[in-house]
């Protein structure tokens, strides 16, 4: 039995056991499911909070609208773009048979055609602008925390914290006798604590290139499907890292 203490917090203890009928030596180490990502969700705008739509705890997708900030000052400069556009539009339809029969000159053509291009451009723009005052969820994942309620202030401030957990990152620190024997690829059976004691296989992503003198151990996660979201991050679990012989 070899037995560390680590930085991360966790009492890493390993042991290898070897079954002579499979041919097959199993280590085992106690692990961390971690979110594969943590993304604290801002605005690039300022404004006030009209609508938080979403809660600590929501199930959220890409694309998600999860709140909005006040836009009815940039929804009136749509209005106001989109009457342009139209215009512009009118004035080319309505001068369509003298561009036909080469009846314009150059200049005109090319003014109303320029005209035309900037007012559907200033809609764009305007519409936008609108656009950026929803803010959507970048991932499918959960929301972790609401930072701010409606009616506050916000000035390209953190508004939600969101995580995804499919995959989950299995994280583990590893004595530095296996180093070179877990290999990117590698399947490993987890174990999550009770409740949720079921096991699972995982599949190595990252083996750190550096080891930690001071603890003699490496890093290695390990990546585990979670696609109908049972498994909850920051259980600890059980690893079992198998090795032919």
């Amino acid at each position: 039995m070899i037995e560390r203490k680590v930085s991360m917090g966790l009492t890493i203890a390993a042991f290898a056991c070897f079954n002579s009928q499979v041919g097959v030596a199993a280590v085992a180490e106690q692990c961390l499911l971690e979110p594969y990502k943590t993304v604290n969700l801002g605005t690039p705008v300022r404004g006030v909070l009209s609508e938080t739509l979403v809660e600590r705890g929501h199930v959220v997708k890409i694309g998600d609208v999860l709140a909005r900030i006040d836009s009815r000052a940039q929804q009136s400069t749509v209005a106001l773009a989109e009457s342009r556009s139209e215009f512009a539009k009118r004035t080319v339809e309505r001068n369509k048979e003298l561009i036909e029969d080469d009846l314009l000159s150059t200049q005109d053509r090319d003014q109303m055609a320029t005209e035309a291009e900037l007012a559907r451009l200033e809609l764009e723009q305007a519409k936008t602008s609108v656009d950026m005052r929803n803010i959507r969820s970048p991932v499918n994942g959960v929301v972790v925390q609401g930072v701010r309620t409606t009616g506050e202030f916000v000035d390209e401030s953190e508004i939600y914290v969101l995580a995804q957990i499919n995959p989950l990152n299995v994280e583990v620190v590893v004595p530095v006798a296996f180093f070179g024997q877990i290999t990117e690829g590698m399947e490993a059976t987890v174990t999550p604590e009770a409740p949720l004691d079921q096991p699972y296989t995982a599949r190595v992503v990252i083996v750190d290139k550096v080891i930690d003198a001071a603890s003699g151990t490496f890093r290695v996660r390990l990546e585990l499907p979670n696609e109908d979201l049972k498994l909850p991050a920051g259980l600890r679990c059980d690893l079992i890292f198998p090795f032919e012989q």
